[in-house]
């Protein structure tokens, strides 16, 4: 059985490494909070191989994310009690084995992966790392419509990875030497990679992430579109990390799409902000997308006012 000091260990990991999902973890039901705080520490414990752990070789970051799946899948024994609840939470909960493997793949690929030639590519990669991350959930929360769940369910998770790509162009690169923006986008709206590494900010690196951030809002909406498949105790935890995540696309906008010198954050009491706004608008109507149209950052489908090039119609004087 799960214990309290491994629910606290996988809770401080979660608290201190994914600040915008813990917000919205919090309002999750019990049965599935306690799950959810061990899936995200599992994430980031296999996560922070490739991105934290630079003094090991390839060869050594390989062993050790092999170590971590098989732990998982109690397939042998370990120490570590994050990964020691994770395994018990996937008997408990149903999680399929797949998934898990398709993740620890998505992180192996990390170690010696740094470019992705085209989104096709891309999308690949985040059927590991993001639509995978998505299917645990769903299996933790355990909805009646399972299969209706299981599609907007990815499309979120890869919404969410999609964010998290766009905000931290600058730090990827600088950091890890990595580039998630495809790179037939980028020759598409004439950016080099060279100009990325400069932290040079241009009308063509504003309209590339211009229309990375819409590639992103389409699958927003797609998820967003399938909360009223989760349970009902369940919906509005997930619709305020949509609505928490996409702020951050106000925040690139704001920032004039500069996300090379400077990663943008959102501050606490703007988090705060948006639970209240949010949950405000949830009581009057328990529609996601009705409300995720109202409060988030993401514009409607039709909505041009952020397309490169358009401008406002000026009033008549």
């Amino acid at each position: 059985m799960v214990d309290d000091s491994q629910l606290e260990q996988s809770k401080a990991i979660h608290k201190r490494t994914g600040t915008t999902f813990y917000f919205a973890t919090r309002l999750l039901p019990e049965r599935v909070r306690r799950a959810t705080y061990v899936l995200y520490a599992f994430f980031r414990v296999a996560d922070e191989v490739v991105d934290s752990d630079v003094d090991l070789s390839p060869a050594e970051q390989r062993e050790r994310l092999e170590d971590i799946r098989a732990q998982a899948l109690d397939r042998q024994e370990g120490d570590d009690p994050v990964l020691s609840a994770f395994a018990e939470f996937r008997e408990e909960t149903g999680i399929d084995p797949d998934e898990v493997d398709v993740f620890i793949d998505a992180m192996l690929t990390d170690i010696e992966k740094d470019r992705y030639e085209t989104y096709d590519e891309l999308e690949a990669y985040m059927r590991g790392s993001a639509a995978a991350v998505g299917e645990m959930m769903t299996a933790v929360m355990d909805p009646e419509e399972y299969e209706q769940a299981r599609p907007p369910a990815r499309a979120l998770g890869e919404a969410f990875q999609l964010t998290n790509f766009l905000r931290d162009v600058g730090e990827d690169i600088r950091d890890r030497g990595r580039i998630y923006l495809p790179l037939t986008s980028m020759a598409e709206h004439g950016v080099s990679e060279e100009q990325i590494l400069r932290a040079e900010v241009d009308e063509n690196f504003r309209s590339l992430m211009e229309a990375e951030l819409r590639r992103a809002e389409g699958l927003y909406r797609k998820g967003v579109a399938g909360i009223k498949f989760l349970p009902a105790d369940c919906q509005f935890a997930v619709l305020l990390a949509a609505v928490l995540y996409a702020d951050h696309h106000r925040l690139v906008r704001e920032r004039d799409y500069d996300v090379l010198t400077e990663t943008p954050e959102l501050s606490t009491l703007r988090k705060s902000y948006l639970v209240v706004k949010t949950r405000a608008y949830w009581a009057l109507n328990k529609d996601p997308e009705a409300v995720f149209a109202k409060v988030s950052a993401v514009p409607s489908a039709t909505d041009r006012r952020h397309d490169p090039g358009h401008s406002e119609p000026q009033p008549v004087q």
